[in-house]
């Protein structure tokens, strides 16, 4: 009397595996949140390929002849402000990048007098010696 109970079970255990396994559809079991080896490739390049561009802008915005007046004023060699820019964080890379880009534009447009220019720079020196001794 119990083999057919145990019969009963295997069959409804079966037909609820088989009932799980066509149910369910093969993309929903591949959606599982792994990265591929190439997006994972892909999004360290960009990011790499973002600070880069970053630290290019901010480099070069600290290179200008405005820029190196301003690091006289405040007495500051301009070598280790390059080199402090480098260790800033990605963040704090790009919103400097950002200031840097609006600084130039507006004194390209002619927003900006020497004199503001000259001012941004100087805030922007004091802010990396911040962000610095900040992280130190």
């Amino acid at each position: 009397m119990m083999l057919p109970l145990v019969g009963q079970s295997i069959r409804v255990l079966t037909a609820c595996v088989l009932v799980t396994i066509f149910a369910v559809p093969q993309n929903l079991v591949a959606q599982v949140h792994v990265v591929s080896p190439d997006e994972l490739q892909n999004q360290t390049l960009a990011a790499s390929q973002g600070r880069q561009r970053n630290l290019e802008i901010v480099t070069r915005f600290l290179s200008s002849p405005t820029a190196e007046k301003a690091m006289r004023i405040v007495h500051t060699n301009d070598k280790q402000v390059k080199a402090a820019v480098a260790n800033l964080n990605d963040q704090e890379l790009e919103r400097l990048a950002q200031r840097a880009q609006k600084a130039e534009a507006d004194f390209a447009a002619g927003s900006l007098s020497d004199r503001d220019l000259l001012i941004i720079l100087i805030a922007v020196l004091v802010l990396v010696v911040i962000i610095l001794a900040a992280t130190h």
